[in-house]
């Protein structure tokens, strides 16, 4: 018996050492009209075997096996005129050779055969086969789901471009139809595509929508409500944080009066109070301020109130004020000393000269010869001035020489010409 046994074994040990290997896919399977299918057809490479040819092929009703597709050496070709830009076969992962079908129609149901050749180093070629049923039905539409265009979701600002979509699965044509409001009220239809374009989005088209899909056969489908907000760039969001989420741990801090009253034990006691003038129903806090909470915790309030609600500190507000104040000074005493040295230009300053010997300047020739060399181009007269004039003039050059000598009437001369000096 064991000898059988080891007999039978031995027979078997080529096919086991030769294994091929397996083609795995559907037995079975439903495609929609008008719409795209795909069959899997996979197998795990193994070591030693070599994929020289794929092939798949349609049996429709009692005719014979016909080629639709054949993969070798030189590439890929299509066999029947009627799958040119409708088929294809994937060639992405080793090992998957699965068919795409596109726009299936009636005429494409039958039974289909993928069929892979093998080649073993010791040049033998393996073929392995597998084989799928396919059924055309016209398929109602799915449950149609709405997405947007973009990432910015169902909430945009105001002034930008977007669309929603409504898809749907089943037999093509499917038909589609937009509706702003509820499915149980009222809405109003907007749209009879699928898809609902917004260009661009203003603040009146914020609400709710939802769409409806029908295929050929099946009833309609209703799509889940979304709410479709637009937002207002002009209007910043307030930003509100919860309580106590936004926390500062420091070392633990008591809070002391220097009042000699004490305060209600149901009262909290904080820092800010003896110096803000809390009234005796609890502290006042302020907008944006930190305050003490239990066990130690700084606590920075919720409300913002924006970058200007910060003040000066203390020690910056006098040193404006000194500079404020040393910039007047300056500026009123410079005033002032440019306002007496104006004063001053217009005083007329005298000199005695009592201390100082006197000079008389005397040219050596005659008055008129020195008065005619020094003005040539003057012309006399022979007439004689008026008394009225003479007395102007030698009023003047007395007040001439007052200034030039001095105010005594002890410091000065006449001469025999009538000319003055000191």
């Amino acid at each position: 018996m064991a000898l059988f046994l080891g007999m039978a074994l031995l027979a078997h040990l080529p096919g086991l050492l030769h294994a091929v290997p397996t083609l795995e896919g559907p037995a079975k399977i439903t495609g929609p009209w008008k719409g795209n299918l795909k069959i899997n057809c996979t197998y795990q490479p193994m070591e030693g075997y070599t994929q020289v040819l794929v092939k798949w092929l349609i049996q429709q009703d009692s005719n014979p096996e016909t080629t639709i597709f054949l993969r070798d050496l030189s590439g890929d070709h299509i066999q029947q005129a009627k799958y040119r830009g409708r088929i294809q076969v994937s060639r992405e992962a080793p090992g998957d050779v699965s068919l795409e079908l596109d726009t299936l129609e009636m005429d494409d149901r039958g039974r289909y055969l993928c069929q892979v050749t093998w080649k073993i180093p010791d040049g033998e070629l393996k073929v392995t086969e597998r084989t799928t049923e396919l059924q055309i039905k016209k398929l109602p539409a799915s449950k149609p789901v709405v997405t947007t265009g973009s990432g910015y979701g169902f909430k945009v600002p105001q002034g930008m471009r977007i669309s929603l979509l409504c898809q749907a699965k089943g037999s093509p044509p499917i038909t589609y139809k937009w509706y702003k409001g509820e499915p149980d009220g009222t809405p109003t239809q907007v749209a009879t595509l699928g898809t609902l374009l917004f260009k661009p989005a203003v603040l009146s088209d914020s609400g709710s929508y939802f769409c409806i899909a029908k295929a050929r056969v099946g009833p309609e489908q209703f799509s889940d409500v979304v709410q479709f907000v637009v937002t207002d760039p002009s209007k910043r969001p307030t930003t509100e944080l919860q309580p106590g989420t936004l926390t500062i741990r420091t070392t633990p801090l008591e809070a002391t009066h220097r009042a000699t009253a004490e305060p209600s034990p149901r009262q909290p006691t904080t820092a800010g109070a003896d110096h803000a003038g809390g009234s005796p129903e609890g502290p006042v806090m302020h907008s944006g301020s930190p305050s003490l909470a239990p066990r130690g915790r700084l606590t920075i309030s919720p409300t913002f109130t924006g970058p200007g609600s910060r003040g000066l500190p203390l020690y910056a507000i006098i040193l404006i004020i000194l500079f404020c104040t040393v910039l007047l000074f300056t500026v009123g005493f410079v005033f002032c000393r440019r306002h007496t040295q104006q004063d001053h230009a217009y005083e007329v300053a005298r000199m005695s000269t009592g201390d100082v010997p006197r000079v008389s300047i005397y040219s050596g020739v005659p008055a008129e010869t020195a008065s005619e060399a020094r003005a040539p181009e003057n012309e006399y007269h022979d007439e004689h001035t008026s008394n009225q004039d003479y007395h102007i003039i030698t009023q003047a050059n007395s007040d001439y020489a007052r200034l030039l000598c001095g105010s005594s009437s002890a410091e000065y001369e006449i001469q025999e010409n009538g000319k003055t000096s000191c």
